[in-house]
């Protein structure tokens, strides 16, 4: 991704110079390559998906708080934006289609969502969080994104999903991802989940091919917890 030659640098659009430093300095140092992702990622206004008076914050190489004042107790309980490079990642091992339907469990403020409609055919996004339903929808109705729609249901409940799909990611980390998931995958889909606990998470991608699924760990990272899926067992003495 190249400076455009219409690019503000006195200051009057310092969130456009804002996006492609960080595409610059975060995201594409991060193995990204795909110039497509370096592009959406540089282009969409991640600025419009954050709470007021965390605009500034947008470009910041952390997990954003989205709910409430105390940022670390929104984090701890999934309320909260991936990091902009953990994003750009998942874009690229993902390789959307056009004709990609997409499920989506954990919507966060939209943002991952609205990067997902750009280059698949619709995305089927679920939330938990009644506040963070009204906020994505908000947001995706002011970028005039059309082919999202947010559900507010627990998207833990595998019962609960209609259908089968091309993608499917976990916005979010989890001890394990439950089986009945890999059965919502179509032939050639994937899914892409934050797998394991901290202080390191596997970002493991699976591939449904001829009825198997295969498995690969691209890359390690940390991120917020996905409510309401089950947590390793406890050890009884």
């Amino acid at each position: 991704m190249s400076l455009p030659l219409n690019m503000v640098t006195d200051g009057s659009d310092k969130y456009q110079l804002a996006r492609y430093n960080m595409v610059e300095q975060q995201v594409r140092p991060w193995s990204l390559g795909d110039e497509q992702v370096l592009e959406l990622i540089g282009t969409l206004r991640r600025e419009e998906f954050v709470p007021d008076g965390l605009q500034d914050m947008a470009f910041m190489d952390i997990q954003l708080p989205l709910l409430g004042d105390d940022g670390e107790e929104a984090i701890a309980n999934g309320h909260c934006m991936m990091p902009p490079r953990v994003e750009a990642r998942v874009l690229q091992d993902l390789k959307l289609q056009p004709n990609d339907n997409v499920l989506e469990i954990g919507t966060g403020s939209g943002y991952m969502a609205a990067l997902m409609s750009r280059l698949a055919k619709q995305v089927t996004t679920i939330e938990i969080e009644p506040a963070l339903v009204e906020l994505a929808r908000a947001n995706l109705h002011r970028a005039q994104i059309k082919n999202v729609d947010v559900v507010l249901d627990d998207g833990s409940n595998i019962k609960a999903i209609g259908g089968t799909y091309d993608v499917i990611v976990l916005s979010g980390s989890v001890h394990e991802v439950p089986a009945g998931f890999f059965d919502k995958l179509n032939e050639g889909g994937r899914l892409i989940a934050f797998v394991g606990n901290e202080p390191m998470m596997r970002t493991t991608l699976y591939t449904r091919t001829k009825g198997k699924i295969d498995v690969s760990q691209p890359w390690d990272t940390v991120v917020a917890r996905l409510k309401g899926f089950p947590e390793a067992p406890r050890f009884k003495f």
